[in-house]
């Protein structure tokens, strides 16, 4: 299985908090993060930008 291994590296996260899903296709525009930014790439300040969650309350999606 392609990826099964790397779920976590550079794809997507959804937050624990309020479901609300970092692409890094697509970056975090209020954050200034430009599109083709992993998530192991974020700045170490960055919260999720729906609910202020920090980084360790997302959890790695399955691109199945």
């Amino acid at each position: 299985m392609a990826g099964t291994g790397e779920a976590g590296k550079a794809g997507r996260r959804e937050c624990g908090v309020c479901w609300n899903v970092y692409d890094p296709a697509l970056g975090d525009p209020q954050w200034q993060v430009p599109p083709g930014t992993a998530f192991e790439d974020l700045p170490s300040h960055w919260s999720c930008p729906n609910c202020a969650a920090e980084q360790s309350k997302f959890l790695a999606l399955s691109d199945d």
